[in-house]
């Protein structure tokens, strides 16, 4: 299938529409027309390769709205015209214990990614979301409810499902004490996804400005990290912090917010972090985790909360040829809280 999307050609170029072939239908396949993509932080790191494993050209996107336009012989769970969803992940072993148990994204042979991945049949690079149409295992396609707003729903495929992942987890629920770190489009979520969880929520945030919009999106308060009398009077108080920060960062103000037995996750940051000194760990049997995001039935399960308890994020919606500007901004923490790509803007009928 002849598509169209916007690929970065290089580390340095803005995107630029690209023009490339989907795959035909596998007997497990989903195809769909995109019909609203979320842009993340993601996008932007691997357009630039920061993570060194780019390639190119390289259509990002992972956060996917779409209409099944064809369902291949033996799809069961989809027919034409249902709103669907893919994520992060496109394909997994589908055979080892991590896979048999929901777990996807810890494939011990590794996920497939939604772009810069590899297809597993026939090794082809993968192409993302920022396109007219998509092709899909049966077993990577989500469900989306009527109950759903399909504009906004987009980036719940990435913000929602990495902080929602955490939540559960860590088993998040009414009574529970939740700091959220920082509150971009990560961080935004992780307020709505706890609220609704009915956990007790403090935004964490170098100063008082965003105090305002914590309390809007349901936060019971905001803590100022410069403020040291607050920070003090906050020690112990934490079951759960999620730190969505996504650039190097001093963990060392934060772990004696943690209770005993408490946790900080790790959802934003890839790569390198400050040292820290052991001792608040050792000393209140405090952990620093990782979280990726969540498995296939885990990913339902937040789609259809979210539908249950119209919880969605706050979005912009942009054309595709807006994305450059998109980028510049979302640099500048210049959105709240996500963009979300109109792929009616991508005029690009599919040819066989």
């Amino acid at each position: 299938m002849k598509t169209i999307g916007f690929a970065a050609y290089d580390t340095e170029t803005p995107l630029a529409p690209f023009e490339f072939e989907r795959r035909g239908l596998r007997p497990n396949d989903v195809a769909m027309e995109i019909l609203y993509c979320g842009v993340c932080h993601s996008d932007l790191h691997t357009a630039r390769n920061d993570w060194g494993w780019s390639y190119y050209p390289i259509v990002p996107g992972h956060e996917i709205v779409g209409r099944v336009t064809q369902v291949g012989p033996s799809v069961s769970g989809f027919k034409v015209g249902d709103h669907v969803a893919v994520g992060c992940m496109v394909d997994s072993c589908q055979e080892c214990d991590q896979c048999k148990k929901g777990e996807e994204q810890l494939c011990r042979e590794g996920m497939t990614g939604t772009y810069a991945g590899y297809d597993r049949v026939t090794k082809e690079p993968t192409q993302g979301g920022y396109s007219k149409h998509l092709v899909v295992r049966e077993e990577f396609c989500l469900s989306v409810s009527d109950k759903l707003d399909l504009a906004k729903a987009a980036p719940l495929l990435c913000a929602g499902i990495t902080t929602w992942s955490p939540l559960k987890t860590w088993n998040v629920g009414a009574g529970s004490r939740v700091g959220v770190i920082g509150l971009g489009g990560l961080g935004h979520m992780a307020v709505k996804l706890a609220v609704g969880l009915g956990a007790d929520v403090t935004v964490i945030s170098r100063t008082k400005d965003k105090e305002a919009d914590a309390l809007a999106l349901g936060a019971n308060r905001l803590l100022a990290s410069s403020d040291s009398d607050a920070m003090s009077d906050a020690a112990n108080h934490f079951d759960l912090i999620i730190d969505t920060v996504p650039v190097k960062h001093d963990l060392m103000p934060y772990l004696a917010l943690l209770d005993v037995d408490a946790t900080l996750v790790l959802v934003g940051q890839v790569g390198p972090l400050d040292e820290i000194s052991t001792v608040p760990l050792l000393m209140g049997r405090r952990r620093v985790a990782g979280s990726p995001i969540g498995g296939i039935k885990e990913t339902q399960e937040l789609l259809d909360f979210c539908a249950e308890k119209n919880i969605l994020p706050d979005c912009e919606m942009i054309r595709m040829d807006e994305i450059n500007e998109a980028f510049e901004r979302m640099e500048k923490a210049d959105v709240r809280y996500r963009f979300v790509i109109d792929m009616a803007s991508l005029a690009a009928p599919a040819t066989a």
